[in-house]
């Protein structure tokens, strides 16, 4: 059992309860004189650990002051903690800049003045296949409405580049990349471990990371076919396992506190797709995940939902022009008459009512909207400019 990775979420969702706001929450070194905060219990259980660490934080909600730095006690052993509302503020409380204590009352009351253009500042989120694509837009747009975001690849370089070049942007941390394959189960528990170990939890997961291989089910090989389904639905349930694993942890001691995992999903899970039978059934059993971890994890205040976009027509998975879906369709001859990649482009975006394909913007106006509706989990949610319609 790793203690901090349990001590920290509980730390931060204590905080957040407290304030109405996310917090990071990360190791730290102990300062000389500091009085240690006991939780000593000898409990070994994962669950049992979590209640009786839960106790002893509850006793401590009536204190008007918020520490800055939490030295625990557990079991014999010492842990020491830092608190602030941002990556920076980490950063001044280790180099000891920032004061010992924080007016909970006065950060609840700045946090009740935010508005909807707010809904994810300051939030921990993780984006699966965050490098590229789709993914990237997402990074973006999260990091570019104040959120903290954790760019998950297996492209590591390409996380690496992104992270840095949008921390240069803004001109402090918004982003860490980290590396993982989501077909491994060991790779997604320690992506989740980096993240909790970083900013002590996570309000939004966004799973993203998704393949596709065009073939007409009379000519695929079902090796292919396996790897599309272990991608696209098998990863979203490990990603929504260890992820909802570190979110109900801090729902322990932020009961009130909605988090949420979100599917990438497709138009292709709403209506068969031809000649693409393994993406678009994957796609399909992907919704059914969503609805059915829905019903789980509402316990634990955590939402569920999907969000099915129409063609990221501009997007290398589209575009790139050896191994994008333009030059897939053509080989594969889905489009009747299609001589070139324009002509298949063409095709797809007549298909379209508002007449063009589905950009990083659409998406993450979709995105906002999930994450500020806390009245609305189990859904999937079409963002395919009319092509697809709810029934």
């Amino acid at each position: 059992m790793n203690k901090e990775l349990i001590i920290a979420p509980l730390i931060r969702g204590f905080l957040i309860e407290k304030t109405g706001c996310p917090w990071v929450v990360q190791r730290c070194e102990r300062g000389a004189g500091e009085k240690t905060i006991v939780v000593d219990t000898q409990a070994e259980d994962r669950e049992k650990a979590i209640e009786v660490f839960s106790a002893s934080l509850e006793a401590c909600r009536n204190d008007g002051e918020i520490p800055l730095r939490w030295p625990v006690l557990w079991a014999g052993e010492e842990y020491c903690f830092c608190a602030a509302e941002d990556f920076e503020g980490i950063e001044k409380i280790k180099r000891n800049e920032q004061k010992d204590c924080r007016d909970a009352a006065g950060i609840r009351a700045a946090a009740g003045k935010r508005n909807r253009n707010d809904v994810v500042r300051g939030r921990t989120a993780l984006v699966t296949g965050g490098a590229q694509g789709f993914g990237e837009e997402i990074v973006r747009g999260l990091c570019a409405a104040g959120a903290l975001v954790f760019i998950a690849d297996l492209n590591l370089k390409g996380a690496e580049a992104l992270a840095s070049g949008l921390n240069g942007e803004y001109g402090k941390t918004v982003a860490f990349p980290v590396e993982v394959n989501v077909s491994d189960e060991e790779s997604v528990e320690r992506m989740v471990n980096f993240v909790a170990g970083t900013a002590g939890g996570l309000d939004l997961c966004i799973s993203n990371a998704g393949v596709l291989r065009a073939s007409a089910i009379l000519e695929q090989d079902m090796a292919s076919f396996k790897f599309v389904t272990d991608v696209n639905y098998l990863a979203f349930a490990m990603v929504s396992k260890h992820c909802g694993r570190l979110m109900s942890v801090q729902h322990k001691s932020a009961p009130s506190w909605h988090t949420d995992i979100v599917q990438i999903n497709s138009k292709s899970g709403l209506e068969g797709s031809n000649k693409n039978g393994s993406y678009a059934g994957s796609k399909f059993g992907g919704i059914g995940l969503v609805q059915s971890f829905a019903l789980e994890l509402v316990e634990y205040n955590i939402k569920v939902n999907a969000i099915c976009p129409g063609n990221f027509c501009d997007g290398p998975l589209w575009s790139d022009p050896e191994k994008g879906l333009f030059v897939q369709y053509l080989n594969a001859g889905k489009v009747p008459g299609a001589k070139t990649v324009a002509d298949v482009k063409a095709f797809y975006e007549a298909k379209v009512p508002m007449g063009r394909g589905c950009t990083g913007p659409d998406l993450i106006r979709a995105l906002m909207y999930i994450v500020e509706q806390v009245y609305e989990t189990g859904q999937a949610l079409p963002v395919t400019g009319g092509q697809v319609m709810l029934h």
